[in-house]
């Protein structure tokens, strides 16, 4: 078989196994990421073999990767995080820290350096909306309070991980760490999502009328997906990872009046480039990192710690609701989902972490993403539905 057969039948391979996945997954009520990331590991050189990942299958995730977090951003607007309220900003913020700490901590005592249990640590913190909303959706209670409290709050952790990322990333040069370097990495990271956040967004929901009579119905989406890649070339250039500057270009292009329909052009390519993604990293886990007792046993604890961050830091965050809602909203929080394991990739292809670390956090962004939804479920099941309220202000 000559190079650029083998080429199209891995290619073949990855989506045609993303697809079983995802449908078996969806069968079994699961996310649909879960069935493309085991079947990754399926197809992959921990059991069948059938995929070795080269240079194309790690384009192609790559890309899927970016799509991801524009999409992402392309639902998150600045006007609507000004609108979920001091407490979904106490939750956020509490649902960040504490998951950091213990992350960290968990890497220290591990015996990795400072930047690497930091960037250990980046991989606690974010929350997958995606997967808690399609829960509160199924179950038609997007309007309750907890359930804005929990959206609200997600989106600020997923803004707030993508700082994060962005400082760790920028951590690991391999030199001692100062408080003045520390700073300056801080200043230069928040510099890059404030500029592109605010200015850009602004910018743009004031000049996007000559968007609006394209010659070409989908101009607004490929020049737009040129910005998303003008973003993530600059956030490289930066040192920070290019899927901030994806997620930015995301929240700018929120801001355009073409939002929903940019959204519904957006998903037949994502539908055929975002399976690369989580089909390639499943195919980078190597099962047998898992086989032994203290694999196993680190993996019990990263989870357990990753639950417990979310629970009693986002939980605390909204006692003011009472003890239970402050329980379902902290279960809300749990899945850490696709930015946890696009994190994760991250760390693998840099190096920091090794073989059995990053099947660790890869099975623990699985884990909490299988386990919250059916927790989430029960605890909304018997809570009494609440008459319609207006979001905290």
């Amino acid at each position: 078989m000559n190079h650029t057969a083998e080429i199209f039948l891995g290619l073949f391979i990855v989506f045609f196994a993303a697809q079983v996945g995802a449908e078996i997954a969806q069968r079994l009520k699961l996310p649909a990421v879960v069935g493309e990331i085991t079947a990754g590991c399926v197809v992959g050189a921990s059991v069948l073999g059938w995929v070795k990942v080269n240079e194309p299958l790690e384009v192609l995730a790559e890309i899927g990767a970016i799509l991801l977090l524009f999409s992402v951003g392309l639902e998150t607007r600045l006007d609507d995080l000004t609108r979920v309220g001091r407490l979904a900003v106490v939750v956020g913020l509490g649902g960040v820290l504490l998951p950091f700490v213990l992350g960290a901590a968990w890497g220290i005592f591990n015996g990795f350096d400072t930047p690497k249990a930091l960037f250990i640590a980046a991989s606690f913190v974010a929350t997958s909306a995606g997967i808690t909303a399609r829960v509160l959706k199924d179950m038609g209670v997007l309007n309750q309070t907890v359930s804005r409290v929990i959206l609200g709050a997600a989106v600020i952790d997923d803004i707030l991980a993508m700082l994060l990322l962005a400082i760790v990333t920028a951590l690991q040069g391999g030199e001692e760490i100062n408080f003045i370097s520390l700073f300056l990495v801080f200043i230069q990271a928040v510099a890059f999502v404030v500029l592109i956040a605010l200015v850009g967004s602004r910018f743009m929901r004031r000049s996007s009328a000559w968007l609006e009579v394209p010659i070409n119905p989908l101009s607004p989406l490929t020049i737009l997906l040129a910005l998303c890649l003008g973003l993530a070339l600059a956030a490289a250039v930066l040192g920070l990872a290019a899927i901030i500057g994806a997620f930015l270009a995301g929240m700018v292009a929120a801001e355009t009046q073409q939002r929903h329909t940019l959204e519904k052009q957006l998903q037949p390519i994502m539908a055929f480039l975002v399976p690369f993604f989580f089909v390639v990293t499943g195919a980078k886990v190597n099962l047998g990192d898992l086989g032994s007792l203290s694999a196993l046993g680190s993996l019990a604890v990263v989870t357990l710690l990753a639950i417990i961050g979310k629970l009693l830091g986002s939980g605390l965050g909204a006692l003011p609701l009472g003890k239970k809602p402050a329980l379902i909203v902290g279960t809300g929080m749990v899945p850490r989902g696709e930015v946890g394991i696009i994190i994760a990739s991250l760390g693998q292809e840099a190096g920091i972490f090794t073989g059995t670390t990053y099947a660790i956090i890869i099975a623990m962004s699985l884990l909490t993403s299988v386990i919250a939804p059916p927790a989430l479920g029960a605890l909304l099941a018997r809570e009494p539905r609440e008459p319609e309220e207006p979001a905290d202000e």
